[in-house]
């Protein structure tokens, strides 16, 4: 097994994580995305919620209107988590495994990072 698979997915993960009120309007989330130059936020809700740019992109390629849309029409629940000391190589087959492009790492019940395929790739 090369090094890069041994690394830990806290070793690769962005940090802190950026997050987004389950209220806020998709043009909101899309906007603090642009800003903060980055392709999910993770949503404040009691179970682990994301809403990624691919969501945004599908929803106004549809013809939904993105500032009347709230972000909890459009997130995904229920997410797939990782801890920090996950081997990379481990995340980048639940990647695969579940067809997913972002990880939120949680370590003791809190969001510390979140680990994306762009971050394993650059790993590789």
């Amino acid at each position: 097994m090369s090094t890069n698979q041994q690394n830990r997915v806290r070793d690769i993960m962005s940090s802190p994580v950026e997050t987004i009120s389950r209220n806020a309007s998709v043009s909101a989330a899309a906007a603090k995305m642009r800003d903060e130059d980055i392709s999910a936020l993770i949503v404040t809700t009691s179970e682990p919620s994301i809403i990624t740019a691919t969501d945004i992109l599908d929803a106004v390629a549809t013809g939904e209107d993105a500032s009347e849309m709230a972000v909890t029409e459009l997130m995904t629940k229920s997410v797939e988590t990782v801890p920090p000391d996950l081997r990379v190589g481990e995340a980048a087959a639940m990647m695969t495994s579940f067809g997913i492009e972002h990880l939120p790492v949680v370590e003791r019940g809190d969001y510390i990072g979140i680990v994306s395929s762009t971050d394993i790739t650059a790993e590789f």
